[in-house]
């Protein structure tokens, strides 16, 4: 047996099953390019929303109050009209 062979030897022998260290190094990146991902995944839909909500204006509140009304007069109308 060659010293080299030897030496292989006594390093794999040891008892612990060596792991090749390049593998876990890329497993562990992917995952945390995956966490940063979804992490500025949330952060945009969050930051988005927050953008896109319109202050409200009275305007836009009493058009809201005029339909509502309307529809309630409608459904009036038609349950007297299924009555009578």
């Amino acid at each position: 047996m060659t010293q080299a062979e030897s030496m292989d030897q006594t390093q794999s022998g040891n008892g612990s099953p060596q792991q090749p260290r390049g593998d876990q190094t890329v497993a562990k990146t992917l995952i945390w390019i995956g966490v940063a991902g979804l992490s500025a995944a949330l952060a945009f839909t969050v930051i988005r929303a927050m953008i896109s909500r319109q202050p409200v204006d009275p305007t836009s509140q009493r058009i809201q109050q005029l339909i509502d009304e309307a529809n309630s007069l409608l459904k009036t109308l038609d349950d007297q009209r299924h009555t009578g």
